[in-house]
């Protein structure tokens, strides 16, 4: 009897479990009276009674699970801006997603995420990876929408694709809860069908490490209440104006630098707004310095009260086509005083994302453990990849030149300190990338071979075509000579063995593969598309992922002595991963890229290709 109940509660908690876990897609007809129809309709279109316009599922407190719904437009030219809201606390904050069809297949920003604050639609302040991306969006059909929906993180899939379309990484309001939307217009230009959602406490995604700061941003600011834009002028310092009591109120950048200041206060109405934010840059003499800034959508900056710029980036304010997106696309040369200055802004606002953002345009990061080595200067010509040769004591570089025609790059023999003992050593070559050395030969990828060139000589002795090839990218030796290249464009690696070039590995999993490093029984590779380190075995073919970034594009990739891994990302940045996958940041220079450098054991030696600032930058890795 006992044996019996406890069967009958196993039972039960494995069924309880089940639904727990297999919860199935709660759908919504747009009929049911759930809907909060506030500026919508039913209508009948390809084939689906469907909903045009606004409608709101506002008894749903969601935070964690899948959403999936229908979209379907009339032309890839129609401005329709269809999407849904998802997490939404209150009518002006929530977050949004949705489709520009009209930039479908022509621009990479046809897809967008962006917060809403206060009721602003930042969409020119979130732009680039992890906000928007590239879609090719056909009229007249239906396409499918699945949003998976954990923490801060949202991964959006369109129809059967297995990679996301979009990965938002940082949701701007956090781990956050709310109700569910869907926004479109009312003009039948935009079709909503088939919408479900289920919650999901359990969805777990794909973690990334946290945004290091940028180096130099001004993040500590202070801001002031809204002011209607028509009743200043921003011409003039506030010093100089009668305006009344102004309410400061201290604030700090996100880790990019960017204030939006809709996180603060909403639009006042109809008219433009505009604000007032100040900081203070703290000098140890005179001198003057690059302030690289962005701002959306007018902005005048004083230093200390002497008005040094004005600027207009409203959409469509400087041609059609412009969209007023915040950067770091300006700057202005400050001449400090000793000591404290002031540095004031005026933020105008009158459409699409109110924001600023300023850097030290001349800051980087250099961890203690870096010393400055030597430098190679503007003599090169893009140099994409080093390598030393220890028997010849020489580093090779290959220049990609992508400004000069096809058949007409080179590589270059330095020395490690800094000395160019020939720079066109080797020339004819196409676009070069990747190179190693393996037993006094160099070999070097171009756009469709691998190019084996004699080092006594410096000559081209033979070339071996990589079959079906991409962008063939970067290249790697094991430990009994076998060749593997990677193919960005193509999800691969080919294997150079025998005097033949095959194709060895391809795998959704290696979309945007970059460098490659052979370290014992295994490869180690940088994948651009989830930002990550990956290791594939050289045995049986495994891939695994060794630590994931939150963002850029991965490229070299060495180790050092001490079992630890070295990774350049392109965007300026080398990174130390430690056996036990700690991530350390070792150099960041915004200023620059890092394309596939080396590091020299023997030497402790970093040498960095900068690509298209045409500059060598060597480091001493003293621990």
């Amino acid at each position: 009897m006992a044996l019996k109940k406890f069967m009958l509660l196993f039972c039960s908690v494995i069924f309880s479990f089940s639904l727990t876990c297999f919860a199935q897609p709660e759908t919504i007809p747009f009929e049911s009276e759930r809907w909060d129809k506030q500026n919508a309709e039913l209508v009948d279109f390809l084939d689906r009674k469907c909903l045009i316009g606004t409608a709101y599922l506002d008894d749903v407190e969601f935070e964690n699970g899948i959403i999936e719904v229908d979209i379907a437009v009339t032309g890839q030219k129609v401005r329709a801006y269809p999407g849904i809201l998802f997490r939404i606390q209150s009518s002006g904050n929530y977050e949004r997603f949705y489709v520009r069809p009209h930039r479908a297949s022509l621009y990479p920003d046809a897809l967008q995420y962006t917060p809403a604050f206060n009721g602003i639609d930042s969409w020119q302040l979130y732009n680039g990876e992890g906000f928007t991306a590239a879609i090719d969006i056909p009229d007249n059909q239906w396409v499918h929408f699945r949003f998976e929906v954990s923490g801060n993180q949202t991964y959006v899939y369109i129809d059967d694709m297995k990679n996301p379309a979009l990965k938002i990484n940082y949701l701007q309001h956090g781990v956050s809860k709310g109700y569910l939307g869907l926004l479109g217009p009312r003009n039948r230009t935009a079709f909503f069908s088939n919408f479900h959602y289920h919650s999901d406490p359990n969805l777990q995604l794909l973690s990334v490490e946290k945004k290091e700061p940028q180096p130099g941003i001004i993040n500590e600011w202070q801001i002031s209440q809204p002011f209607l834009y028509n009743s200043v002028d921003i011409e003039k310092h506030p010093g100089q104006q009668e305006l009344g009591e102004i309410i400061w109120q201290n604030i700090k950048s996100d880790p990019t630098g960017l204030v939006d200041i809709s996180r603060y206060y909403g639009r006042t109405g109809r008219e433009a707004d505009c604000i007032i934010a100040r900081s203070t840059i703290t000098s140890d003499k005179e001198k003057l310095t690059q302030l690289m800034f962005g701002y959306s959508d007018v902005m005048t900056l004083f230093l200390n009260g002497q008005l040094l710029f004005y600027g207009n980036s409203l959409y469509q304010g400087r041609d059609p086509s412009f969209l007023g997106i915040i950067g770091y696309n300006d700057a202005v040369y400050l001449p400090l005083r000793k000591g404290e200055n002031e540095i004031l802004l005026w933020v105008v606002e009158a459409f699409g994302g109110w924001g600023f953002m300023a850097k030290d345009g001349n800051a980087f990061f250099k961890h203690s453990s870096l010393q400055d080595a030597c430098k190679i200067e503007k003599t090169l010509k893009m140099p994409e990849s080093t390598v030393y040769d220890a028997d010849r004591n020489t580093v090779y570089v290959s220049n990609f030149d992508r400004y000069s025609a096809p058949g007409q790059q080179f590589i270059s023999r330095v020395d490690p300190d800094g000395n160019i003992l020939e720079l066109k050593w080797v020339e004819g070559l196409m676009f070069p990338t990747g190179m190693v050395v393996y037993k006094n030969k160099l070999y070097v990828v171009e756009r469709r071979n691998v190019v084996e060139i004699d080092i006594e000589t410096g000559t081209i002795l033979k070339r071996y075509p990589l079959p079906d090839a991409g962008f063939p990218n970067d290249i790697a030796v094991d430990t009994n000579g076998n060749l593997y290249i990677s193919d960005s464009g193509k999800k691969s690696i080919y294997k150079l063995t025998s005097e033949k070039c095959e194709l060895w590995l391809q795998s959704d999993e290696l979309s945007q593969i970059n460098g490659l490093w052979a370290d014992g029984n295994r490869l180690l590779t940088g994948v651009s598309s989830d930002h990550s380190l990956k290791s594939v075995d050289l045995d049986s073919k495994e891939i695994k992922t060794i630590v994931r970034f939150g963002e850029g594009i991965m490229d070299g990739i060495k180790t050092d002595q001490n079992g630890n891994i070295l990774l350049s990302h392109y965007e300026g940045r080398i990174f130390r991963i430690t056996p036990s996958g700690k991530i350390v940041n070792l150099l960041y220079l915004p200023a620059n890229r890092c394309a596939d450098f080396d590091f020299i054991p023997d030497k402790n030696l970093l040498l960095i290709p900068t690509l298209e600032t045409n500059e060598i930058i060597a480091y001493k890795l003293i621990n």
